[in-house]
């Protein structure tokens, strides 16, 4: 989409910021036992009603707040097929890596549980791409970063990356899906879950122009960078090992179980350390 009118990089970019949008906004949701066992029992006419209804509300934002101002009804629908498209396979990946569907279950019930979870999820790729980006006029970010580069503020940084990982992270911490993710996922995918934490998290940070990133990022070397990224997740453990710990999580399980738990929670809470603490402080 666009990829005509714009350089690769930059539409990879939008994409990117769109799927942390998608993330950010519906990631409770992807979470939520009660829309896991929706789209288990959920007939085929209501999910296609629902769907329809999701594309069109797709169309209606696209059309009057998307990212491009002006194109017509085609471009419109063709790109809200492509948003649903990565909904679709963003929201199966989740679901797959969290152990929600598998090979084994009936073809409805995974399905259901997609359709169910993926609206939302594209919806918020919608406005990601177009809400999230970050400023355009390139001189004033130069000036503005060249500034914060010389003064990096590191406890002021961990603490607003507290804030916006406990801010996104403490929708599900009190939730009984996090003890059933944790204990059900087999290890490669809890590795595959923290690896993913640690490259949204880095991607937001350095390479997507995720709002607010020009402005309060340090990013002048690859060393700072992967610093930073580290010192990002770092928090989001943090601050999930407390609130797993403070909601009483942590009560009779073992240490693999502990720590199994805080990476999963570690997911939501490596977005509020990245994409909540840029737009917090922007």
């Amino acid at each position: 989409m666009g990829t005509s009118e714009k350089p690769i990089n930059e539409s990879l970019k939008e994409y990117a910021r769109g799927i942390t949008g998608g993330l950010l906004f519906s990631l409770p949701m992807l979470y939520t036992m009660e829309l896991w066992w929706t789209g288990f029992i959920a007939d085929p006419l209501p999910l296609l009603l629902y769907f329809i209804v999701g594309m069109f509300l797709l169309m209606v934002y696209n059309h009057y707040v998307g990212i491009r101002e002006e194109h017509s009804l085609l471009e419109g629908l063709e790109e809200s097929i492509e948003e649903m498209g990565v909904g679709i396979l963003l929201t199966a990946f989740i679901l797959w890596v969290t152990g929600r569907i598998a090979p084994s279950m009936s073809f409805s019930e995974i399905s259901g549980k997609i359709i169910v979870e993926a609206v939302t999820v594209a919806i918020g790729i919608s406005v990601g791409k177009s809400q999230l980006g970050g400023n355009t006029d390139e001189d004033k970010e130069s000036k503005i970063s060249q500034k914060i580069t010389s003064k990096p503020h590191v406890l002021r940084t961990v603490n607003i990356a507290l804030c916006g990982a406990i801010l996104i992270a403490s929708n599900v911490a009190p939730t009984e899906e996090v003890i059933v993710i944790a204990l059900e996922s087999e290890i490669f995918k809890l590795l595959i879950i923290a690896l993913l934490s640690i490259s949204i998290g880095g991607a937001v940070l350095y390479y997507i122009n995720f709002k607010g990133a020009k402005t309060t990022v340090v990013h002048s070397t690859t060393w700072n960078a992967l610093v930073g990224t580290l010192i990002m997740y770092a928090v989001a453990l943090v601050s999930s090992a407390f609130m797993l710990w403070f909601f009483g999580r942590f009560n009779g399980l073992s240490l693999y179980g502990m720590v199994a738990e805080t990476v999963v929670l570690g997911f939501p809470a490596a977005l509020g350390a990245s994409a909540g603490r840029l737009l917090i402080q922007s």
